[in-house]
């Protein structure tokens, strides 16, 4: 019996220690991915502040769903706080008391907006850069410009904390990639084409969709939602919006209420971003669905 007893704490102490090796190895491996830096040019923008710039900025921030994360007054907030995962907060965009307005340039913002790459050249967390780096240099620069103008906020926010949990999910592909791991970022940029009820146009304002719904629109499950989440839709030919007309597709982003009564979770679908597009903006998406080709 004593050999016995003595072999199971030598068993539990080899479960221990290789416990113990496993979590010290997605520690140091998250840590050296997640502390990776990237080589991004120099933005060479010319930064305009015209009161036309910032009410232009001032919209795009709007439906591009900055103000989700960052909050109505970009004061920053909390992006996920999970005790299972841990807490991640959007920064504090002011010069008030806790923002980064004082400390970063027009160009680490545009780098951040761009490139989801902080000033010392790392990852930003949960930051869905890969659905701007499309954006032209004018749509960049009236972002940036209004962000100059929001008063400032003060707020400070806890650091980030990931669970070890989190840090094995991450590395295991179980959680979406940072945003700089996956952009081309010496892509050359491209204008906005004129805002038109128009495929191109369309095109240009839908790719900030395909975070949820991907890049060939068929929708699926959406990267690092939880487990049983709803799936974003199919937005082709294939998908329920073969049943609906413009009319229907506009009444649906305005109110979260599909043609068959049914309510859209903000949390899940945006609708309350995409409730503030134009007229032209959402029948310039509308006319670009038409587009795709059916995907089942």
């Amino acid at each position: 019996m004593q050999k016995i007893l003595k072999g199971l704490g030598y068993a539990a102490v080899g479960l221990l220690a290789l416990a113990l090796l496993t979590a010290a190895a997605v520690y140091l491996l998250s840590e050296n991915r997640l502390n990776a830096r990237f080589d991004v040019p120099a933005e060479r923008l010319t930064f305009q502040t015209s009161p036309e710039a910032v009410a232009s900025g001032e919209h795009l921030v709007l439906i591009r769903g900055c103000t989700d994360c960052h909050g109505s007054d970009l004061g920053g907030g909390v992006v996920i706080d999970d005790s299972m995962l841990g807490s991640i907060y959007a920064a504090n965009l002011t010069t008030g008391s806790g923002g980064v307005g004082s400390s970063v340039s027009d160009e680490d913002l545009a780098r951040a907006i761009r490139h989801g790459v902080r000033r010392d050249g790392t990852g930003l967390l949960v930051m869905p850069s890969a659905e701007y780096a499309h954006l032209s240099d004018g749509d960049i620069n009236a972002m940036i410009a209004y962000i100059r103008s929001v008063p400032a906020v003060d707020q400070h926010l806890p650091p980030v904390r990931l669970t070890l949990l989190a840090r094995f999910l991450f590395l295991a592909g179980q959680l979406p990639p940072l945003a700089a791991e996956i952009i081309d970022h010496q892509a050359s940029r491209l204008e906005s084409p004129p805002p038109a009820v128009d495929a191109s146009y369309g095109e240009y304002l839908a790719l900030s969709c395909t975070g949820c719904h991907g890049r060939d629109y068929s929708g699926g499950p959406v990267p690092g939602a939880a487990p049983g989440a709803p799936e974003s839709a199919n937005l082709t030919p294939a998908g329920e919006l073969a049943g609906w007309s413009e009319a229907d597709f506009m009444q649906t982003l305005r109110t979260g209420v599909t043609p068959e009564g049914r309510q859209l979770d903000p949390s899940v679908m945006p609708w309350p971003m995409t409730a503030q597009m134009t007229d032209l903006e959402l029948q310039a998406i509308w006319t670009f669905l038409q587009t795709l080709s059916p995907v089942q």
